[in-house]
């Protein structure tokens, strides 16, 4: 009867195993990085354990737990892991481009240039005019505050997206960590126990997240534990068991960007190719190319203009001066004056009602063609961010489809785990019948006696 209590109570702890994990199951079924697990109960003494003096195999001593499986795929994790880090990288620069096309746009460069020598246009219809030269004046006023304004608006886009990789860097960090913590546990967890498939989850998900932010290099060892590298392979180490590293970002006397491992002491740079860092990289050097594009337009603008003025007379006939001041850097434009009547409109000793170098104004800005960079510049800006969108879109579709095949392998299948709670509860509760059957054959032998 002992023999029956226990097989009775085996199958009992068994199938509440099994209950339990079939629970989680149902339980996780919705959420993001679980795996399905599943468990392998097992007949004791199945394996041929032999009774004494009988030379016959004993089986039927009740039931245990094999292991808790997890239905894990290295493989697919990793090809989600590669799509997600190409994606992350996109999107990050596509947002970079983003934001300077609405510094540009907002600027409206092009279009202040364009008013200032319409402007001046209309001042050579009447060179003596006191509001045709005002109006070139505000003009003028407002072209250089334009330049000024976008200027500035880029060097704070600069500065916003130093302080985002900054807090990227800081994130990657805070996740190896994380990942050095989970390898630690991992170290003390038996295998194809719940507490280890729960920390392969959490290793996953932190995995994941890395991948996000920058390119990982990862290796497992046989107890589940990750080795990651920064930027490739032969990248610094960032986490190599219990021990994570610090990422830092810094820029250089050019302005690059650079990224860098600190370990024990020590700094190695490294250069993501994937992850939102390498995107924000990218848009870096995008800000810088477009602030040095902005500053060569204000630059051209000034030299045309002043160029022409200075080599003409006044409503005074005193020798014509540069109406812009150009600062460093050359967007921070100024005016020289505020008088309408100091501006060169006549050609050098040619009287107050002359406009010859009003007219030769206009061919210096076909010559030095500002408006035409100020429209470039913008219109690159476009034509860059409508090919990363297009990347992108391609990027997404490569992403969903590498989710959807992790989840045909990890994911809960609802109507199986049904089949399988069921099936469970039958089997627990039969274990439990042998428990209650035993223990009245028991009281009646008992009362027999």
């Amino acid at each position: 009867m002992s023999d029956m209590l226990s097989i009775g109570a085996s199958g009992v702890r068994a199938y509440q195993t099994a209950l339990g994990v079939t629970s989680d199951n149902i339980a996780n079924a919705g959420s993001a990085g679980y795996s399905r697990r599943s468990v392998s109960v097992r007949e004791v003494g199945a394996s041929g354990s032999v009774g004494l003096n009988t030379g016959i195999a004993r089986t039927g001593q009740g039931a245990t737990v094999g292991a808790v499986v997890r239905h894990g795929d290295a493989f697919q994790a990793a090809s989600l892991r590669l799509a997600s880090a190409d994606l992350a990288r996109t999107e990050a620069g596509t947002a970079q481009l983003e934001r300077v096309e609405a510094v540009l746009s907002q600027g409206a460069i092009t279009t202040r240039m364009t008013a200032f020598f319409a402007a001046a246009q209309r001042l050579a219809a009447d060179p003596t005019s006191t509001a045709a030269r005002e109006a070139v004046m505000t003009a003028g006023q407002t072209a250089a505050d334009a330049f000024r304004t976008t200027g500035r608006a880029m060097d704070a886009a600069a500065a916003e997206l130093d302080e985002r990789m900054t807090a990227g860097a800081g994130e990657i960090t805070a996740l190896g960590q994380a990942l050095a913590k989970v390898n630690d546990a991992m170290g003390r967890a038996a295998p194809g126990s719940a507490a280890s498939a729960n920390l392969l989850d959490q290793r996953d998900r932190i995995l994941a997240d890395m991948s996000a932010v920058a390119d990982v290099s990862v290796q497992i060892d046989v107890a589940g534990r990750a080795a990651v590298r920064l930027g490739g392979a032969t990248g610094p180490v960032l986490v190599s068991g219990s021990e994570a590293s610090r990422v830092a970002v810094n820029r250089n006397e050019e302005g690059t960007v650079a990224f860098a491992v600190r370990r024990a002491g020590e700094e190695q740079g490294f250069t993501p190719t994937a992850g939102a860092l390498a995107g924000m990289a990218e848009g870096a050097a995008r800000i810088a190319d477009a602030r040095a594009g902005l500053n060569g337009v204000a630059a051209s603008f000034a030299a045309a203009v002043n160029g022409v003025l200075v080599q003409g007379d006044d409503l005074s006939g005193n020798d014509g001066t540069a109406l812009f001041i150009v600062g460093e850097p050359a967007t921070e434009l100024s005016l020289a004056f505020t008088d309408g009547a100091l501006l060169a409109a006549a050609g050098r000793d040619k009287g107050s009602r002359d406009a010859s170098n009003l007219v030769a104004l206009q061919g210096a800005r076909t010559g030095a063609g500002v408006e035409e960079a100020g429209t470039r510049l913008v219109a690159g800006v476009a034509t860059a961010i409508e090919g990363r969108r297009t990347v992108a879109d391609a990027q997404g579709a490569i992403r969903d489809a590498a989710v959807a095949a992790l989840d045909a392998k990890i994911g809960v299948d609802l109507d199986q785990e049904a089949v399988d709670l069921i099936r469970f509860q039958q089997a627990y509760q039969a274990s439990s019948r042998v428990i209650q059957v035993a223990r009245e054959t028991i009281q009646t032998l008992l009362e027999i006696r």
